[in-house]
């Protein structure tokens, strides 16, 4: 069967043409007048490697593009992610289009501001696939000095199968871990194609018998609260109130939380465990 040419393609193709401006296509500058806007059918044809008469077709609805050629134009026309899914959608080859580059994680100026604010209370923002972009100090002194770990290794699951200490002071670390796997199992619905996360689940199912257990059950969860209890090594039994808080822009970050009950043994043993660890840091400082 012939495969049929895409109809609306042509006037995708056209519009944008018109909006390029030559030079900044890299084309060589022309004394002759130019009678249309923006670039020429001749001018996109070359700077995609195909013939004009390939190109005319392809406008006036007559010819079905190749995946090869709509990989050329996209790059002719400078297009954007956003432009090429569509490009290809109109195409009739979404199955073919590339997959979107990510951009890395940037932390949120206003969550940056508000862990700076919550000076007694441990809080830090994970991004996608559960990554720590940033922590106030009252986390560090609580779970670990997060500065320590190499940014490539700083996600919350990843410490908290294979750090022994997280692992430890965490008095129901089974519940707390399934749930994370749970979240992170929700994540990949969302993102199948993300290789960053592919590799971290590779790297758990190899390491940890558990995680590849609760990996297969395929078990989901967005719970956004619950309560953590701790057996810190400095100050002893915590109990906290963990809460989540996801950012409104869709990126994916999340503001986590833990208070205590204000007079509570828990909320004393915080305020002491952040005057000892900053007391140990102002000691470190001055040696």
């Amino acid at each position: 069967m012939k495969p049929t040419p895409a109809p609306h393609l042509g006037a995708f193709l056209r519009a944008r043409r018109a909006q390029l401006d030559p030079q900044e296509c890299d084309l060589p500058a022309t004394d002759s007048a130019r009678r249309v806007t923006g670039l020429r059918r001749e001018e996109v044809a070359a700077l995609a490697a195909i013939s004009v008469d390939y190109y005319t077709r392809l406008e006036q609805g007559r010819v079905r593009a190749s995946t090869p050629v709509l990989a050329a134009l996209a790059r002719a026309l400078r297009l954007d992610d956003d432009q090429q899914s569509y490009l290809y959608e109109l195409a009739g080859r979404t199955d073919d289009r590339p997959r979107r580059r990510r951009a890395p994680q940037r932390l949120r100026p206003a969550l940056r501001r508000l862990l700076d604010q919550l000076t007694h209370t441990p809080a830090l923002v994970l991004g996608k696939r559960l990554d720590i972009l940033a922590w106030n100090e009252a986390a560090a002194s609580l779970y670990t000095d997060f500065a320590a770990v190499p940014a490539g290794r700083r996600n919350y699951l990843r410490l908290l199968f294979t750090d022994p200490a997280m692992r430890a002071m965490d008095r129901g670390w089974e519940h707390t871990a399934r749930d994370a796997v749970a979240a992170l199992r929700l994540e990949a619905a969302a993102d199948p194609g993300d290789p960053e996360l592919a590799r971290l689940v590779g790297e758990l199912s190899v390491q940890d018998a558990d995680f590849r257990t609760w990996w297969a059950e395929h078990r989901v969860n967005s719970a956004t609260y619950g309560i953590k209890r701790y057996r810190h090594p400095l100050v002893g039994d915590l109990t906290l109130d963990c809460d989540t808080w996801a950012a409104s822009d869709g990126s994916g970050q999340r503001l986590v939380v833990l208070t205590a009950e204000p007079g509570s043994p828990s909320h004393d043993a915080l305020r002491i465990l952040r005057f000892w660890t900053a007391e140990a840091a102002d000691t470190e400082v001055n040696r």
